[in-house]
């Protein structure tokens, strides 16, 4: 098995992550009722974001899902680096903190 780079998956997951709220958020300024619960709960989740339809709500949604993705990308592929690491050695999986 081969280690991920967490420096791919980073700027990967922040891509795909930002893309969906961004082209959510777009759909959303364009047809109204499209992705509505979606970008509501996005709104519960990133403080400062409204699902408006505004540019500016569009662009603070976008800009806090791409910080959210990439972190969360990057704690995958450590998680999963670290993982990969103990198995190949033998170890019985165990997780430390």
């Amino acid at each position: 098995m081969m280690r991920l780079s967490l420096k791919a998956l980073t700027i990967a997951a922040g891509i795909l992550w930002g893309g969906a709220v961004f082209f959510c958020g777009i759909a959303n300024a364009v047809w109204p009722p499209y992705g509505a619960a979606f970008l509501e709960m996005t709104a519960s989740l990133y403080p400062g974001f409204r699902p408006s339809g505004t540019v500016g709500s569009i662009l603070t949604g976008t800009s806090h899902a791409i910080l959210d993705g990439a972190v969360c990308g990057l704690l995958f592929g450590w998680l999963y680096n670290r993982c990969l690491a103990s198995t190949r050695a033998g170890e019985s999986l165990r997780i430390t903190v």
